[in-house]
């Protein structure tokens, strides 16, 4: 059941790369919170709503209009590298194992805030 309906709808592709990556972020920080705190029902939850952006985001992301092929494939490779940690950090015994990612989305949303 996808949680992103209206998103998947078209909106996704119409946001910014650096948007996109602040959104998926959210979702990143939200699952190693809930993890942290022992709440595997609500971390599930968040790691599946994570994966679904990423997904979003692998069909529709583009860092600009005017992409070109090897723009393209740089983004896909990143998201794509971005996805496996995150779901190795997710399966590991360690709770705190997602935490080092947030400082990379971090940046997404820090990006996002000052272009607005």
């Amino acid at each position: 059941m996808m949680q992103h309906g209206g998103l998947a709808n078209g909106r996704w592709a119409e946001m910014p790369l650096v948007e996109q990556m602040a959104n998926i972020g959210s979702e990143v920080f939200r699952t190693s919170k809930w993890k942290g705190k022992g709440n595997m029902e609500y971390a599930r939850k968040a790691f599946e709503r994570a994966l679904e952006l990423f997904d979003l985001t692998i069909m529709y992301g583009r860092t600009s209009p005017r992409d070109t092929d090897e723009t393209r494939y740089q983004m896909l490779r990143e998201v794509c590298r971005m996805r496996e940690l995150f779901c190795e950090a997710y399966l590991s015994s360690d709770a705190h194992a997602i935490d080092s990612l947030n400082g990379y989305f971090m940046h997404f949303a820090i990006g996002q805030r000052m272009a607005k």
